[in-house]
């Protein structure tokens, strides 16, 4: 697909963002491919992000790399059904790097952040939540005076790995250095900032 921009999801390694022409997060990920004056794109590294952004930008040709989150994969239709069954009241919000079958059961996609804003300003009262269950912790601090249902065993294993405890001591021992070479993190830096 020469000449096609390449369009990174914006947690990607720095060697993927310096080969980008530009990053996104799902929260922009349709206005970005939107911005682009180009017919298709190259969408990159979650396949179900880059369908869901194909439904909603149908004048542009998405060209998916075949990649997905492996936490949004194992939300299944039958887990939200039996999420649905067990709250029948609730309203349920995913994500869209979840696959389409299983969007397709939700009353709202939204991103981490759309998901705050959609249970602020909707009616209902209760909400399944069809993301990494440490997402209703936040939920319930930003509105507590609705009810959020995660579903249990949607953990992300890679999330968890940074604690409060680990950045005080990387801080405070200065550790954990990360060295990025200066010519990847020129070329990575021009695809951040033109997302910004």
């Amino acid at each position: 697909h020469p000449g096609a921009p390449v369009v990174a999801y914006v947690n990607t390694t720095a060697e993927v963002k310096a080969e980008s022409d530009i990053c996104c997060t799902s929260a922009n990920a349709v206005q970005v491919v939107e911005s682009l004056p180009d017919e298709k794109v190259l969408f990159v590294p979650d396949q179900y992000l880059a369908h869901w952004v194909a439904e909603q930008v149908p004048d542009k040709e998405i060209i998916p790399y075949g990649g997905f989150c492996p936490t949004h994969v194992r939300i299944s239709p039958k887990l939200l059904q039996e999420a649905k069954a067990a709250h029948p009241e609730a309203e349920v919000i995913g994500h869209p790097e979840s696959p389409p079958d299983v969007l397709a059961l939700c009353d709202a996609v939204k991103s981490t952040s759309g998901m705050v804003k959609y249970a602020r300003e909707s009616a209902a009262k209760e909400f399944i939540i069809a993301t990494e269950s440490g997402m209703v912790y936040r939920l319930q601090q930003d509105i507590p005076d609705k009810r959020f249902y995660a579903l249990e065993t949607i953990v992300c294993p890679n999330m968890k790995k940074t604690t409060v405890e680990k950045v005080v001591a990387a801080l405070r021992e200065m550790k954990y250095q990360i060295e990025i070479d200066e010519e990847v993190a020129v070329k990575a830096r021009r695809a951040v900032q033109r997302m910004v």
